[in-house]
């Protein structure tokens, strides 16, 4: 009887040791990394390892390079989540039979799937798979955008800036449209930078002047005048090629050699301007030229006229426009007659009246012409 307790106590003892051997399940490893989309491990993102239930069974942060692992796992279906304010979220759905290295990439769209594979297939080499993030392209695509069009607004300043340099030298009146007329008699054309009541500061296109104020006569507004542009037919726009500049008239003595004339100017004609040519606006602002010329040579000098030369611009662009003077009546033999002849020592009044349509000019030259006839 007592060995027969002792026997059942031994087998009850075998069967309770080999009770938790029989019970005892293997555990596996899940390890991976958490990386943004340019493929850079992210330090500190907390991986939750959650059950079917959604219950959390254990979790993770990462270390320096986006490394986590999470150990001793039964086998059975869990979801991984990781998620960062910074980087955004990831997801994905596993079943769990053997270990596993994971991929998780963070995006802020949407959870990005991750990439599960066993021991048995990461032996060397990592191989990752992610979805196009539209965002993240559209950003790029914007910012290209925005980068060239701050270099065209930049280069668009350069041009204006160009620009009104040129315009300012091809006519200096569209910048310096002042014209100061001083006690004195000069006059200064320039725009006015800073005034008060004794003074002037004008910016003209050799530098800056200042001016008392009690010198000043008045001040003259002038609007740089436009020319229209020369219409030119569509058929013949690309062989089209501008008249040539027109050069400054020179005096020309058409009726007797210029030897001659310098050897003995008692034979000949000679044409000369008396005193200064004076300048008057009325109220139209049509400017009307007049003086007086004298012959003081030995011969008639016949049609008289005086040419004045207007410089349009700085660039060279002149017009000519003549006058002839008023001078006492001679009869041709071929009928013709004429009163702009001036005997020796005669003298003759020109006027030229210019109008406003005529526009804006920066300064003229007076050239005398006549003829010498029999």
């Amino acid at each position: 009887m007592k060995t027969s307790y002792k026997i059942s106590l031994l087998l009850l003892g075998l069967l309770l040791l080999q009770q938790p051997l029989s019970a005892k399940t293997k555990k596996y490893t899940i390890k991976g990394t958490v990386e943004d989309i340019d493929g850079e491990g992210i330090k500190g993102v907390v991986v939750v390892l959650l059950d079917s239930d959604g219950n959390e069974v254990k979790d993770d942060k990462t270390g320096r390079k986006g490394a986590f692992k999470i150990k001793k796992i039964e086998e059975g279906k869990y979801s991984l989540v990781a998620e960062d304010d910074d980087f955004g979220s990831a997801s994905k759905e596993i079943e769990l039979n053997d270990d596993l290295e994971i991929i998780l990439v963070l995006s802020k769209t949407k959870a990005s799937d991750a990439v599960v594979k066993s021991d048995a297939s990461i032996e060397g080499e990592k191989s990752t798979e992610r979805i196009p993030q539209e965002d993240y392209i559209s950003t790029e695509v914007s910012f290209e955008v925005k980068k060239l069009q701050a270099e065209l607004d930049h280069v668009g300043s350069q041009l204006r800036d160009l620009q009104a340099k040129s315009e300012m030298w091809v006519n200096p009146l569209s910048i310096y449209s002042k014209e100061i007329i001083m006690s004195n008699g000069s006059t200064v054309f320039g725009k006015v930078v800073y005034q008060d009541e004794e003074i002037l500061k004008v910016e003209t296109l050799l530098g800056y002047l200042v001016i008392e104020r009690e010198l000043v006569v008045r001040i003259i507004e002038n609007a740089a005048g436009r020319e229209d542009p020369e219409y030119i037919p569509e058929q013949i726009r690309e062989t089209y090629s501008p008249p040539p500049m027109p050069k400054l008239a020179e005096p020309r003595y058409v009726a007797s050699d210029p030897t001659e004339r310098l050897s003995d100017k008692r034979r000949s004609a000679n044409i000369v301007l008396v005193g200064n040519i004076s300048e008057r606006k009325d109220r139209s602002q049509n400017v009307t030229f007049s003086g007086q010329v004298k012959n003081i040579g030995g011969r008639r000098a016949d049609f008289v006229k005086v040419n004045f030369v207007f410089r349009k611009n700085w660039s060279g662009e002149t017009q000519t426009l003549t006058t002839f003077v008023s001078g006492t009546y001679h009869t041709f033999d071929s009928g013709i007659v004429t009163d702009s002849s001036l005997l020796p020592g005669a003298t003759g009044n020109f006027t030229l009246v210019l109008p406003s349509s005529f526009g804006q000019f920066i300064g003229y030259s007076p050239t005398i012409d006549w003829e010498e006839y029999e």
